[in-house]
């Protein structure tokens, strides 16, 4: 179980470069992205070396949707209750430790003993896109949707960066850029502050029967995507096998992003750095089965369709303007 520093050094140093040539996905490419179904991903954290090459493989295959503010920003109303939030700075955007705008992977760090013997863990960590998820059903701007395939998704075109979808995601996972979005030309300094941020899994590569960058880039096959049946049938399988633990399976009612560890995942918790940008592995229960959240969705799906309707709209007519 225990897995000494220095093998990981030796592995990242030595052999990076030959894995990535060599490795393939055991999960067939492109399973179920042309036929809609519930994609998952297992991730089976014994493998990981912390190497970060998923990391940097999804800030190269995403760059294209990070925010790009220009301006200074509007002084928002109330200031006390609404913050100023700005990763854009060469500094900020280079920030790989924790979940950013600009960076929707990390790796989390794990460190202690179980049962007797100690462990040493590097998990990456992203949005676990949940089944029946609380950014989706209480996102006041509908600006939050789910795939078909599974893929929880925020539309930055019509997001205002209210920053609820963070509030009652139960890792607090999206995350916001200031200064962007159409909230600047609705009602910049009370509609907002800028757009929400998350890994929405490469859905343009998923599209095409293409692999998450993540998963490709990754030189030990740490991840596996496919079917969500499949994937979590796997998981147990495994799980079984090295006596080990699911994160995922029921967690929030289910999510597409399913753990494997050989440690259970109340210990693994206890030994993560945790704060803003770094998620919890703590159990989480079905937050939208409290009778509460559900009154708020159906109280929200009329609002939240009309803002959606009118932002797509506006964005619409100004992409006729362009071409005109």
């Amino acid at each position: 179980m225990s897995v000494p520093v220095s093998r990981r050094a030796f592995i990242k140093a030595g052999l990076l470069t030959a894995s990535a040539a060599a490795s393939a996905p055991t999960i067939v490419r492109g399973a179920g992205a042309s036929s809609g179904s519930e994609l998952a991903t297992l991730m089976d954290i014994r493998n990981c070396i912390g190497c970060e090459a998923c990391v940097e493989a999804c800030r190269e295959s995403n760059a294209d949707k990070f925010p790009e503010p220009e301006g200074e920003f509007p002084r928002m109303v109330p200031v006390e209750r609404v913050k100023i939030e700005d990763w854009s700075s060469d500094e900020k955007r280079e920030v790989t430790d924790r979940l950013t705008p600009y960076n929707w992977l990390y790796i989390q760090y794990a460190e202690g003993e179980y049962g007797g013997e100690s462990f040493d863990l590097t998990i990456p960590r992203r949005c676990m896109h949940c089944r029946n998820a609380p950014c989706v059903n209480l996102c006041p701007f509908g600006a939050a949707h789910t795939q078909k395939n599974g893929i929880v998704r925020i539309d930055a075109d019509t997001c205002l960066g209210g920053s609820k979808c963070r509030k009652v995601c139960p890792w607090h996972i999206p995350q916001r850029q200031s200064g962007v979005g159409i909230h600047l030309d609705l009602l910049p300094q009370y509609a907002g502050n800028g757009v929400m941020y998350k890994c929405d899994r490469c859905y343009q590569l998923v599209a095409q029967g293409e692999l998450p960058a993540c998963i490709e880039a990754c030189p030990e096959e740490v991840q596996e995507i496919g079917p969500r049946r499949e994937i979590l049938e796997k998981a147990k399988t495994l799980a079984a096998e090295i006596d080990g633990f699911i994160y995922g399976a029921d967690e929030n009612g289910g999510t597409n992003t399913i753990y494997v560890s050989p440690v259970p995942f109340e210990v693994l918790n206890q030994a993560l750095a945790k704060g803003p940008g770094e998620p919890h592995f703590k159990s989480v229960a079905d937050t939208m089965a409290a009778p509460n959240r559900l009154m708020a969705a159906l109280a929200l799906a009329p609002v939240a369709g009309v803002i959606g309707a009118a932002t797509r709209f506006k964005r619409t007519a100004e992409n006729l303007t362009t071409k005109e």
